[in-house]
């Protein structure tokens, strides 16, 4: 009874003050189906389970980060598995989403554009000045020209 009654109240919170997030107000908890959550050998294996299937594709996910691949996409795909069936993985990927809006809000602002793109252009001119000098004193060696 106290299952019910506390699902309701998330619901309530999340249809009447959501103010439109509901995913911030979403009920936390497994997603399993309720003949699963109905057993809890069934349930049990069927978390092992989900968390096997996170694992596999978080492990991928980090053997990309060096490699070729989508690293963190698919980092983020297996939280997002975990997410299926652990609170623990829910708290952090509305944490990741969250950060994720705000860092895009603030890219976004006007004055931060024009200071990203001061600095890009004062450090490509740096780099630039850099290479000048750089082939100035050492000058352009092509690898087919050298002699020994």
């Amino acid at each position: 009874m106290n299952a019910d009654s506390d699902e309701r109240a998330g619901e309530s919170a999340a249809d009447g003050a959501g103010g439109g997030e509901p995913a911030e107000h979403a009920p936390l908890g497994s997603r399993a189906p309720e003949f699963v959550k109905a057993r809890r050998s069934l349930h049990v294996g069927w978390q092992v389970g989900v968390f096997l299937v996170g694992l596999a594709v978080v492990g991928a996910g980090i053997v990309m980060l060096p490699l070729p691949g989508p690293g963190w996409l698919v980092i983020f795909a297996g939280m997002a598995i975990w997410a299926t069936e652990f609170v623990w993985a829910q708290l952090v990927l509305r944490w990741t989403k969250r950060k994720v809006t705000e860092a895009a809000q603030r890219a976004l602002d006007p004055k931060v554009r024009r200071r990203n793109l001061i600095l890009t252009a004062v450090g490509l001119v740096i780099v630039a000045v850099l290479v000048g000098i750089y082939v100035w004193k050492f000058g352009i060696v092509m690898p087919w020209k050298i002699h020994e």
